[in-house]
């Protein structure tokens, strides 16, 4: 299979799954920097381009990886199906409904298929949770809260109040409208680190019976790297989730369940979840699995984020005024 990676940001993380896999031949990477299009020669023997047109329409390519900035996913998503591509778009699908939209009508027309890469669904521990909830073990689910922590860690991303909910809060909001549905009420505060590098925001979702609180911080020193996790807590126990990675999403997970018999360590899985969701979109192309990440899957979560990254954009507006 040849696939054609489209960005240099977080094209890094998806380029280091490629390269360790036999049943991917050829990987061309298209980026607009010829120092950082280097690097990836370097790192992964990767070939490079600074033509993405050419790439899109080259008959040898089986799969359109696109990792560039959020507000060309739509359209970069949309010329590659028409071109007889099938995609791999980074999360948020798009930067509007409509936008997104119009990818899964393109999908339609073209017959080609579209994944969405929402990794969180792929985490051990988040699907532990959506069994626990679904099968009550622990009882109904009262609250639930998530909590993403990063540094600085990619060149070009300064993640400010105008980029949190988009690239790093959606994949919570994906777990939480998973479990609760769409919120009744949403909350949102924010605020913004010198120059715009870095932000932090709390995002409070009201139900009928239950809450959530999804925090997000970009504020933190390099060597902080990415922490995060949540704590669901059921009428009869507590599910607490703690995370630590690099830029990759490698890293150290635990989960532990907190009940009135004491402290339970759960075992998890050892597994990547940017490797699991590449092995599953290799796999339904093969037609060995049925999708998990369709764009149509993705749509209620994307709509709280772009509700939520509209609050925060306007906290941000009033913050400069």
């Amino acid at each position: 299979m040849k696939i054609a990676l489209l960005g240099t940001g977080f094209g890094q993380a998806h380029a280091a799954v490629y390269a360790h896999r036999p049943d991917v031949t050829d990987v061309v990477v298209f980026g607009r920097t010829p120092a950082k299009l280097e690097k990836f020669a370097d790192d992964f023997g990767f070939a490079t381009t600074t033509d993405l047109d050419a790439l899109i329409t080259d008959p040898s390519v089986d799969l359109v990886d696109i990792c560039l900035p959020t507000h060309l996913h739509a359209d970069t998503a949309i010329r590659a199906m028409q071109a007889g591509k099938n995609v791999l778009i980074e999360l948020p699908l798009a930067t509007t409904m409509d936008d997104a939209q119009r990818v899964i009508d393109t999908q339609h027309t073209t017959g080609r298929r579209a994944f969405v890469d929402m990794f969180s669904r792929f985490s051990p521990a988040n699907a532990h949770l959506r069994e626990a909830a679904e099968d009550q073990r622990y009882g109904a689910l009262l609250s639930l809260e998530t909590e993403s922590r990063t540094a600085l860690l990619w060149p070009g991303y300064d993640l400010a109040l105008g980029s949190l909910a988009m690239d790093v809060m959606h994949a919570d909001f994906d777990l939480v409208t998973s479990l609760l549905g769409a919120p009744d009420t949403v909350h949102v505060t924010g605020t913004e680190g010198p120059g715009g590098r870095g932000s932090a925001a709390d995002v409070i979702l009201g139900y009928p019976n239950a809450t959530a609180r999804c925090s997000a911080s970009s504020l933190m020193p390099k060597p902080y790297a990415m922490r995060g996790g949540y704590r669901a807590t059921f009428t009869g126990a507590v599910l607490e989730h703690v995370t630590t990675a690099g830029p990759t999403g490698q890293g150290i997970s635990t989960l532990t369940a907190h009940s009135a018999d004491g402290e339970h360590t759960i075992n998890l899985p050892d597994t990547h979840t940017y490797t699991q969701v590449i092995e599953h979109v290799l796999a339904c192309l093969d037609g060995r699995e049925e999708s998990r990440i369709d764009p149509t899957s993705a749509l209620g979560a994307l709509r709280l984020t772009l509700d939520v990254h509209d609050e925060l954009t306007a906290t941000r507006a009033a913050h400069q005024s």
